[in-house]
């Protein structure tokens, strides 16, 4: 998952607007919809370095960025109260805390389905048998069922990343012969 430069990370701005979302989405029962239109626009950025830019850049107004997401929000046919939100972002000058907002909405989210959210980054896609047991080792650590999003990175040369929550679980080879490189060095 590629997320977008963000400044509100500092203040939380991120998780107070996931916060005030997510309790409107689960009064009106639409928990699932926001959360896949949330999902929808964090893929969008994944895939659009120009949008990424456009969203960070202060030539920009907030108005020009809010006429973009609405008009990514129409094309994806996205609920009503995502795009009163995105509005709201917009309008309020801070459309670049929408990575935040989503990532902290699937947070919360998932822990209302008492799961937890592990993003895992490979070099190679993942096979069905590889996901299951990567499920079922982090269930059995973590206690908790987890929620997987893949990606796929192959600068990675091997192995895999586990981030879930602060924790970060680093297997991949790039890291370890970093390590190694690090280790020659001082000696």
């Amino acid at each position: 998952m590629v997320l977008v430069a963000d400044d509100s990370k500092n203040t939380d701005v991120g998780g107070r607007y996931a916060q005030a979302l997510f309790e409107l989405a689960e009064a009106q029962g639409v928990l699932p919809a926001v959360e896949r239109d949330l999902k929808g626009f964090i893929a969008l950025l994944a895939d659009s370095a120009d949008l990424r830019r456009s969203l960070r850049s202060p030539t920009f107004t907030a108005e020009d960025k809010g006429k973009v997401l609405m008009a990514l929000a129409d094309k994806g046919k996205t609920h009503a109260l995502t795009k009163k939100f995105i509005g709201l972002l917009s309008q309020n000058a801070r459309a670049s805390a929408l990575p935040a907002v989503a990532v902290a909405f699937e947070k919360l989210s998932a822990e209302k389905r008492g799961a937890i959210a592990a993003e895992v980054t490979t070099a190679l896609p993942m096979s069905a048998s590889q996901q299951k047991g990567l499920s079922a080792a982090l269930r059995q650590a973590l206690g908790k069922d987890p929620e997987l999003t893949i990606r796929v990175d192959p600068a990675m040369l091997g192995g895999l990343k586990v981030k879930v929550g602060s924790r970060l679980f680093d297997a991949s080879l790039k890291s370890r012969l970093d390590q190694l490189k690090f280790a020659l060095k001082r000696a």
